[in-house]
């Protein structure tokens, strides 16, 4: 997660969509006063700062009032002001409003079904290899966004723009290109690109019950844009 004051911009970092890399690229420009929230593990180039801070409780124990200790207890123990893969809607309780509405906030999505192969294959090389396609389906815990740019109750996008994974860098050009930010077309780095072994398109992996496995885990996120199982 990224907060740019130098910029003006909110970017959410969002899982298996090239987030490590944009924020590697995003974080050589940033400010001294921007924020730049840590990565594990660390990576050459990327510069993490002003991430830690005292957390007011009031906005999110007003979110949660049936969970008032426990919401409590996690903004008093935790120095994290802001942290990777932070979901925007917490963002938003711990900005002020005039930074909220007034900076541009982004984050990028992908097809289920080719995003959930490109977390399968970093677990399968984190765990040796030896982690078949079914026995990761059967775990249950999937690369799911829709929550890290929508409000808690699921009913609405927060962000400004979401940009496609499959038009990457021109998308980025774009909004780089309205905020000022110098590109060249190229982020220069391609983080965690090691784990994906096997090239095959998603459509020659998957099996008609894995697919559906996969639809139903991510129906909010195919609703919600309208992604497809294309043959």
């Amino acid at each position: 997660m990224i907060l740019s004051h130098k910029y003006k911009f909110i970017f959410i970092k969002t899982a298996k969509t090239a987030g490590t890399s944009i924020e590697v690229f995003l974080s050589q420009h940033c400010g001294p006063q921007d924020v730049v929230t840590p990565i594990v593990p660390r990576l050459e180039g990327h510069q993490p700062r002003n991430y830690e801070g005292l957390i007011n409780p009031v906005p999110e124990i007003l979110e949660r009032p049936g969970k008032f200790f426990r919401a409590l207890r996690q903004t008093m123990a935790s120095c994290k002001k802001f942290y990777n893969h932070m979901p925007a809607r917490e963002v938003k309780q711990r900005v002020s409003a005039s930074i909220w509405n007034g900076y541009f906030k982004f984050c990028v999505e992908r097809n289920p079904w080719d995003k959930l192969l490109s977390h399968y294959n970093m677990h399968a090389a984190r765990e040796g290899g030896a982690l078949s396609l079914d026995e990761y389906l059967a775990r249950g815990r999937f690369p799911i966004n829709d929550f890290r740019y929508m409000d808690r109750a699921g009913s609405k996008i927060i962000v400004d723009r979401i940009i496609r994974y499959e038009n990457l860098l021109p998308e980025l050009g774009e909004i780089f290109a309205q905020l000022n930010i110098p590109f060249d077309g190229a982020l220069g780095v391609a983080a965690k690109s090691e784990y994906r072994s096997d090239r095959r398109p998603y459509r020659e992996v998957f099996n008609d019950q894995q697919r559906r496995i996969v639809e139903k885990a991510f129906a909010k996120e195919i609703e919600l844009h309208g992604y497809r199982f294309e043959s």
